[in-house]
């Protein structure tokens, strides 16, 4: 696929992203989830190792192919592996997947309500080196605790800088201002969130695009206006916590909105599965996350 026919799969493409990305911070616990336990690895090395074989897995599995997952979003290290002997990226077009690679280094302690990404001194030299190897987008996440209106217009500020960055290098940024599911003010937040992404999206030059990566809202189709934008090319969903059942249920009361899920993706995934089990338990996560992105129900205001 080249750049055009990945534009136009993300736009219009049935399906969703798969969400391949934890990081250091994220991987013990994702291994864990996969059956694997803390001291089953000696370093960093070996853990990241484990976690690429889990991905690498993920990927040759029959179950996992362009016809319902049209994105993958790598981790920097799987980016840059290969699968046997192919490197991801390439891998992944092959089966009519669009690679994206996450960009943020993690983030910063909590104030005025949000945390905002940890700076990225490296970020031209990832983006150049990710743009050699065909990935076709970035991802980047910051985290919003409150409902606290300088917090978030900070966040949204710092989000859509970075993407314009990821613009000028000829990639499409995925902008990802999570709202934490559990905030007491989840509504608020949704609510001021609109507004900023708005202001910010009117601010981007005539022809530019990006992606958003939103939590499910309190209010089924708050983010309809970004749905319709027309300098958005599509707008993700994270499950932030959500199990499956209830993330897939939420997707649905959204029009227009496609899954990026992780965990709700790979709760079902064990190392110690036989390759049938596994392809079986796989594709049965991607049929049901296939459908939340597709088939939308009706809502009732």
């Amino acid at each position: 696929m080249q750049t055009a026919e990945m534009t136009a799969k993300i736009a219009e493409g049935k399906g969703f992203i798969a969400a391949l990305d934890q990081s250091g911070g994220s991987t013990p616990k994702a291994l864990k989830g996969y059956g694997i336990e803390d001291g089953a690895w000696n370093g960093d090395a070996e853990m990241f190792g484990l976690i690429h074989d889990m991905r690498c897995r993920i990927i040759r599995s029959p179950a996992f192919t362009g016809d319902k997952v049209i994105g993958a979003i790598l981790f920097e290290r799987t980016m840059d592996g290969s699968v046997d002997g192919q490197p991801v990226p390439r891998a992944l077009v092959a089966k009519g997947v669009v690679p994206f690679i996450k960009i943020d280094k993690g983030l910063e302690d909590e104030a005025n309500g949000v945390q905002m990404m940890k700076p990225m001194p490296e970020l031209d030299a990832l983006l150049t080196r990710a743009k050699g190897l065909g990935v076709f987008g970035t991802k980047e996440r910051s985290v919003i605790q409150s409902a606290n209106r300088e917090g978030i217009a900070a966040i949204v500020a710092q989000q859509f800088e970075i993407g314009r960055k990821v613009l000028d290098h000829g990639m499409m940024p995925i902008i990802e201002p999570e709202v934490n599911i559990k905030s007491d003010t989840r509504a608020e937040c949704d609510a001021i969130l609109l507004e900023e992404i708005l202001k910010n999206l009117d601010a981007l030059p005539e022809g530019q695009q990006v992606m958003l990566k939103l939590s499910l809202p309190v209010k089924p189709g708050t983010f309809d206006p970004l749905v319709d934008h027309p300098k958005v090319l599509r707008v993700v969903a994270l499950s932030g916590g959500y199990k499956r059942p209830e993330a897939c249920v939420e997707l649905s009361k959204n029009r227009g909105v496609i899954a990026s899920f992780s965990r709700a993706l790979l709760e079902d995934l064990r190392a110690q599965m036989s390759d049938a089990e596994f392809d079986s338990a796989l594709g049965s996560a991607i049929d049901e996350i296939y459908r939340g992105s597709t088939e939308k129900a009706a809502v009732t205001a």
